[in-house]
């Protein structure tokens, strides 16, 4: 079984390699759309058209996207439903990954082509066409969205390993940082090499939006095609189809998923709004459009440090912790581009404070909007994994409609449109943008912070009770009813169809406790059910009998296991460990898989059990209730693996 560890570390490295590829290319296509599309509107969409119809058209096109994607922002939900309740052999994601990916990258080109220059030459059909083509673009951009997020919990039921995932997929949101760096260069350059002119026109946006498009593509079939969704007990258990009202009914009743919805959208309006207005502040306010490059160079290189250190620092700070800082941080932010423009190098401290805890505070909050699946799990009886991570898009969707009304306004209002230059924005242009792009951010950030802080509940700690509460539900229930595999024909069934005595060995080694004897981790004596108890002397736990892996608890300290001849047990190692979240435990096995009596299933750490302050006593449950006629236990002291440790009768059910 060791020798298969290394080889293990490798599938799951090239796996989280793969995941974060995927965010490069659909990244890039968020960012060129949610926060450059405006822009390109306001600039080189309606080049020769005349200014007072230019405005019309760009008011137009503001309120049409406003309103569109405020609309869709209620289709969101349907869509991760739709997700949810997707079963093909390549599993639920692939399909719309690949599917939605090609097609919301293709429709992305034909917009940043002025609809093939249609924009430029007939205004009504212009509009005729632009309505349905952004719709469609939009709802495929949400499939592939909350397909890539929803992914996380398929991929891995640890939740150490969900960290680094997330993680993976903010660091492959540089994309969105490349943007903003080569945005301008792209733009002006291939403008010049179509029509000698040194400025943003039609034909560097068209070039740019394939550019876009096709990048956006081959990630798509890179995370497609380089990941694979696991099976694991809560995941098959929940696998029948959901409706929309059982839906919408989760998720208005899943209080810590609103509430941790409700600060990422206020802090998502302030944030939209300011991204969207940062080409403005260089071009027609600082009138230094050439160093607009620094606000993409400074997220990308502090993507590849932010996203690795999350993980690690989450280890010694809360996550609400990280959370809280980085929000002080870019209030801070606020603070100095409200009272200094002019000066660059306090810019500069601004763009650092602005963009280097956005990553952390992404991480947080996708990984407490995880977290809530199995609070709504735990409190609905309904797990939704792409529908409650499709809140986090359709989130963004709202910032975005927000920021693209916002950017269309403030560029019309303040002048800053078509040619107009830093020297012709008059001190009440100037105002307006810094009272929007700035004050109202401001706001918005500190509130957004106050709401997290006092209304967010599910911590990490939290997260690993609700976790060891619901899985114990599950087996106290009776692991016989979880969702068999195809492969399960393979094996003989899990209920005996006659009364039959079977064998449990021990799978440590150790000194054998009675289950009331035992002294748990708050000084409470006596474990409740049927089992025994072992005090283990090394940390190895072995299979007991030839079967199946039912159970594998995400926190890998409880194994749910079926013998051929139909006997169920529940191996807990350690007694409080579920607040170590998996640290100090190696899984050789996954849910699913079938093994041999005395092989290698887990591997613990007793001394880091112990360090930690809790037990590592062995406990071995049966969970079969009255199935059990009868069960007689070693009266040895000492075990070891392998050892008979107990004969159970079990009833035949019928």
């Amino acid at each position: 079984m060791d020798a298969v560890k290394p080889t293990k570390r490798k599938n799951n490295f090239w796996t989280i390699f793969n995941f974060a590829w995927g965010n490069v290319g659909h990244s890039a296509l968020s960012m060129t759309f949610s926060t450059y599309f405006m822009v390109y509107v306001t600039t080189a969409m309606f080049t020769g058209v005349s200014k007072a119809q230019s405005s019309k058209l760009i008011v137009m096109i503001t309120g049409l996207v406003f309103f569109i994607r405020i609309a869709e922002i209620f289709v969101d939900p349907i869509i991760g439903n739709i997700i949810d309740n997707t079963n093909t052999r390549w599993g639920k994601f692939k399909p719309w990954l690949i599917g939605a990916g090609i097609a919301s990258a293709v429709l992305l080109c034909i917009i940043f082509s002025g609809i093939f220059g249609l924009s430029r030459v007939n205004a009504t059909w212009f509009t005729i066409i632009f309505i349905p083509t952004f719709i469609i673009f939009d709802v495929f951009f949400s499939f592939r969205d909350v397909s890539y997020w929803g992914m996380i919990p398929a991929l891995t039921a640890d939740s150490r390993e969900r960290s680094l995932y997330t993680a993976a997929g903010n660091f492959g949101g540089f994309g969105q940082n490349i943007v903003t760096m080569i945005l301008v260069p792209v733009v002006t350059y291939v403008t010049f090499i179509m029509t000698g002119k040194h400025d943003e026109g039609q034909s560097g946006w068209t070039a740019f939006g394939l550019l876009i498009g096709t990048a956006a593509i081959v990630c798509s079939l890179i995370v497609a095609f380089g990941t694979h969704e696991k099976h694991s007990a809560l995941r098959e258990v929940t696998k029948k189809k959901t409706s929309l009202k059982d839906m919408f009914w989760a998720l208005s009743h899943n209080d810590q998923m609103l509430w941790t919805a409700l600060p990422y959208l206020v802090y998502g309006f302030g944030n939209a709004a300011t991204a969207g207005l940062m080409f403005y502040m260089f071009k027609y306010v600082m009138d230094k459009p050439g160093l607009f490059w620094i606000t993409g160079a400074i997220p990308t290189i502090a993507g590849f440090f932010t996203s690795p250190l999350y993980p690690i620092i989450n280890k010694w700070v809360s996550r609400k912790t990280i959370y809280s800082v980085s929000m002080c941080a870019m209030i801070l932010a606020y603070i100095l581009l409200i009272f200094s423009t002019d000066n660059l190098a306090i810019v500069i401290t601004a763009m650092i404070l602005y963009f280097v805890p956005q990553g952390f505070i992404f991480m947080a909050v996708i990984l407490t909007l995880t977290d809530t699946i199995e609070y709504g799990q735990l409190k609905n009886g309904t797990r939704n994994e792409a529908v409650t991570l499709a809140i986090r898009p359709m989130l963004d969707k709202m910032s975005s409609a927000i920021s693209n009304g916002i950017v269309g306004w403030v560029a019309v209002a303040a002048g800053m449109t078509g040619t107009a230059t830093a020297a012709s924005i008059t001190p009440g242009g100037i105002t307006l943008f810094k009272a929007v792009a700035f004050w109202a951010a401001l706001i918005l950030h500190v509130i957004a912070l106050f709401i997290y802080i006092f209304k967010v509940k599910v911590t990490e700690k939290k997260h690993g009770e609700i976790v060891d509460e619901l899985q114990h539900k599950l087996a106290a229930e009776g692991i016989s009813d979880i969702k068999e595999t195809a492969s399960d024909s393979e094996i003989q069934p899990a209920v005996p169809v006659s009364e039959i005595t079977t064998t449990l060995a021990s799978p440590v080694d150790g000194i054998v406790e009675k289950l009331a004897d035992i002294v748990d981790e708050n000084g409470k004596t006596g474990i409740v059910g049927k089992g025994i108890g072992i005090q283990p002397t090394e940390g190895n736990i072995y299979a007991p009998f030839d079967g199946k892996v039912v159970l594998l608890f995400t926190t890998k300290h409880v194994l749910g296991l079926r013998s051929d001849d139909g006997l169920e047990i529940l191996i807990h190692v350690g007694l409080g460990t579920v607040n170590m979240r998996g640290e100090g435990f190696i899984n050789h096995v996954e849910s699913g898989q079938i093994f041999k009596k005395g092989d290698l299933l887990l591997n613990f750490d007793r001394d880091k059990i112990q360090q930690n302050g809790y037990k590592d006593t062995v406990i071995v449950l049966l969970t079969q209730g009255k199935q059990i006629n009868q069960a007689s236990y070693t009266d040895k002291d000492v075990v070891h693996h392998g050892d008979e440790l107990a004969k159970i009768q079990l009833k035949p059910r019928g």
